[in-house]
């Protein structure tokens, strides 16, 4: 039986999660690109940045709710899409989504998740977001965006950043292997694949009108880091995006999610909603994200680690952390809602 009482910060779950992994599995879950610089700087970045708490504001009730893209959500804080999770536990995204379904918290599947998106839906009262690789065969892409929206899914994250792997010298062949050799189940892709590649680098915007042709789901682009590809969403008339850098996995030396957060909202200036995804540890760090803009974070390898300590109650655990931490830190920052942490509660630290 875990003793979670003992496990006091994402931190603690990570060493934890490092005595539960074999050593491999645990860089494939840790790695990053090259030299993990753009990896490392996902949480430094966040250091640049100071809170400005008000006094003497009565936060004896404090609401966290937020509404995206017509959901309403218990919390800003939700899972991302993270492939493989039978890798970490043998139940996977089922015991990821049991645990995001108990506590009200949303999570999006991967494409390259262990089990289905039909199974993980089927846990969900609310049904999850899917997170597409537009493969290089497009009847295998419309396979998998038409089963997700079968199954119920009324928002599609495309994922955007990867027309070939980044050089991920500490994880590579998991992510590699399990789609050519399916030495881990891919539960979308059973039997689908054929010749068809996960990356693929000729994909340009036009993808946005081809899906919008096929599916009638939301659109939410994953991976812009930059105003001008900001302003191309805005453009091409997607519903959402997701400011991230794969969790440091793809470009080296790139700009971390909280470094790129401003120029995108501000881009943005509030048409469409904009969330984070890359470098939550604390419950400052999304306060940070929502004080620069963003209406949601999204959370990876932290649930994870909870995933590969204690299965259901691991992932349950690591949200509840970060959740309690968000509510005390809004009381310090006398924030009753999600609405008043806004541009007047940061400031980018001096040097």
């Amino acid at each position: 039986m875990i003793d979670f009482s003992s496990l006091k910060s994402v931190r603690d779950y990570k060493e934890k999660a490092k005595e539960a992994l074999p050593q491999d599995i645990y860089d494939y879950l840790t790695g990053g690109a090259d030299d993990m610089k753009t990896l490392e700087r996902n949480y430094s970045g966040f250091d640049q940045f100071q809170l400005r708490p008000r006094r003497l504001v009565d936060v004896s009730s404090v609401d966290t709710t937020v509404d995206i893209l017509g959901e309403q959500w218990s919390s800003p804080i939700a899972l991302a899409p993270v492939g493989l999770q039978g890798y970490f536990h043998k139940e996977g995204e089922m015991a990821t989504a049991r645990a995001a379904q108990s506590i009200g918290s949303q999570m999006v599947v991967s494409t390259v998740s262990s089990f289905s998106y039909g199974e993980v839906a089927s846990r969900f009262n609310r049904k999850p977001w899917f997170q597409l690789y537009p493969t290089t065969d497009r009847e295998v892409t419309k396979m998998l965006i038409h089963k997700a929206e079968d199954q119920g899914c009324s928002v599609l994250v495309l994922t955007v950043d990867v027309p070939v792997l980044g050089n991920r010298q500490m994880h590579r062949k998991h992510l590699a292997e399990a789609v050519k050799y399916q030495t881990m189940r891919l539960g979308n892709l059973d039997g689908f694949m054929g010749n068809a590649d996960l990356t693929d680098p000729s994909l340009t915007w036009d993808i946005i009108a081809w899906l919008r042709d096929h599916s009638n789901m939301k659109i939410v682009v994953k991976g812009i880091l930059t105003h001008e590809d900001a302003g191309l969403c805005l453009e091409h008339g997607v519903d959402g995006l997701i400011v991230s850098n794969h969790g440091g996995r793809q470009l080296e030396s790139g700009l971390s999610t909280i470094e790129a957060l401003g120029e995108v909202t501000e881009a943005i200036d509030g048409k469409i909603p904009v969330m984070l995804d890359g470098g939550i540890q604390r419950g400052t760090d999304v306060l940070k994200a929502l004080a620069l803009g963003a209406k949601a974070v999204f959370i990876g390898r932290a649930f994870c680690y909870g995933l590969a300590v204690g299965g259901e109650a691991g992932v349950g655990a690591i949200i509840q952390l970060l959740q309690e931490e968000l509510l005390r830190n809004m009381m310090l920052m006398g924030c009753r809602n999600i609405s008043e942490i806004d541009s007047s509660r940061i400031q980018r630290r001096p040097f």
